[in-house]
């Protein structure tokens, strides 16, 4: 079971209504056109109409998979006074003393040049649970890196 948020599970939706609807039909109308030009076996445009067919097929039953297993979070069941999906969490490395500040997502809304890394990467898997003060050790390829909580909100 994967918990998304409401924008992500509608931008899925979205995606798999554009494949269905407008993508794979043009695609099947390519498949029939290329074969239709003659011999299969040396016709370079038929087999790319069929890599495109077959790439297609594969987002969209993966997309249904996704959606299928999924359930939109409900943003105000969540615990506001530690780290959960969907919190902004602002903490500070203690070896570096830098100050970061993410989103914990699930895997499939990590965007890391928006600010979301996913509750299953090293640091996000630490952080889940903890308040605000608390020290989370994440391990890292790099090593262990202690990150302690500095602020934690739900917008």
């Amino acid at each position: 079971m994967e918990y998304l948020s409401k924008q992500r599970y509608d931008e899925l939706v979205a995606e798999l209504n554009h494949l269905i609807n407008v993508v794979y039909p043009e695609v099947r109308e390519d498949v029939a056109e290329t074969s239709a030009q003659g011999d299969r076996s040396e016709n370079a445009g038929y087999r790319e109409a069929r890599r495109k067919q077959a790439k297609t097929i594969s987002r969209i039953r993966f997309l249904q998979k996704v959606l299928e297993h999924s359930r939109v979070i409900d943003p105000n069941a969540l615990p506001k006074d530690r780290v959960c999906l969907l919190s902004r969490v602002e903490f500070t490395n203690l070896s570096t003393n830098t100050r970061m500040k993410f989103e914990i997502v699930s895997p499939h809304e990590m965007n890391l040049e928006a600010g979301k890394i996913s509750l299953k990467s090293p640091i996000g898997a630490a952080l889940m649970g903890k308040k605000v003060g608390e020290i989370a050790e994440a391990q890292v390829p790099s090593g262990i890196l202690r990150l302690r909580v500095e602020s934690i909100s739900l917008d």
